[in-house]
C-alpha cells in the first residue's frame, strides 16, 4: 500500500515537472521580447526617478535646466497629460485605458504577430517597454515625465523620454518589417533542405 502511494507521488511530481517545463519553454520562447519589455521599462523609470528627485516640475530654461550641449540638447521636467507631441492634452486616464488594451491585445494576438521572429520580438520588445514606462507614470503621476529636450536653431522638438523613444523606434521597426516580411519569409522557404 505505501508502495502504490509512492508511486502515486513519483507520478504527480512528474506531470508538474513536465508542465512547469512546458511553461517555461513557451516564457523563453519570448525572451528578447520579454528582455528588452524589461530593459526598456527599467531605464525609463530610472532615468525618470532622477529627473524627478532633481529638477522640480516645470524646469525648461537655465539655468535650472540641464544644458548637455548647449544650444541643443537639454535635461528639462515637463508633465505631459497627452500623448506624443502633447496631442491629446489632459486625457491621460483615456490614454493609460488605451495602453492597457494595447498590452492585452500584443498578448492575446502574439501568435498572429509572428513573435517566434527575433525582429519582431525585437520590436515588441521596445514597444511594450515603451507603453509600460507611460503607463506606470499615468498611474503614479497623472502625467508622463518628459525630460528629452532637443533644440535646432528656432525649432524645438517636442521633450520626450526613454518610454517614448523606444515606443517610437518598436514601432518604426515593426513597419519596416511589414514591408520586408513577404520577403523575409520566401528566404525562408527558399533556403535550401539542410544536410544529414
Amino acid at each position: 500500500m505505501q508502495r502504490s502511494s509512492y508511486s502515486a507521488y513519483a507520478l504527480s511530481k512528474s506531470s508538474v515537472q513536465v508542465r512547469l517545463f512546458s511553461r517555461l519553454t513557451r516564457i523563453l520562447r519570448y525572451k528578447w521580447l520579454l528582455s528588452l519589455s524589461a530593459a526598456v521599462f527599467l531605464l525609463d523609470q530610472g532615468t525618470k526617478a532622477w529627473i524627478l528627485h532633481n529638477l522640480p516640475l516645470g524646469t525648461y530654461f537655465p539655468p535650472e535646466a540641464i544644458v548637455v550641449i548647449p544650444d541643443f540638447f537639454h535635461i528639462v521636467h515637463l508633465g505631459n497629460t497627452g500623448a506624443a507631441w502633447g496631442i491629446l492634452e489632459g486625457m491621460s486616464l483615456w490614454l493609460a485605458l488605451l495602453a492597457t488594451i494595447a498590452i492585452a491585445a500584443i498578448f492575446m494576438f502574439r501568435r498572429y504577430l509572428n513573435l517566434e521572429l527575433l525582429p519582431v520580438q525585437v520590436s515588441f520588445g521596445l514597444l511594450m517597454g515603451g507603453i509600460l514606462g507611460n503607463l506606470v507614470d499615468r498611474a503614479l503621476h497623472g502625467y508622463v515625465v518628459d525630460f528629452l529636450d532637443f533644440r535646432f536653431g528656432a525649432f524645438t522638438w517636442p521633450s520626450f523620454n526613454v518610454a517614448d523613444a523606444g515606443i517610437c523606434i518598436g514601432v518604426g521597426i515593426y513597419l519596416t518589417l511589414s514591408f520586408l516580411r513577404p520577403a523575409l519569409l520566401e528566404k525562408q522557404d527558399q533556403a535550401p533542405p539542410p544536410t544529414t
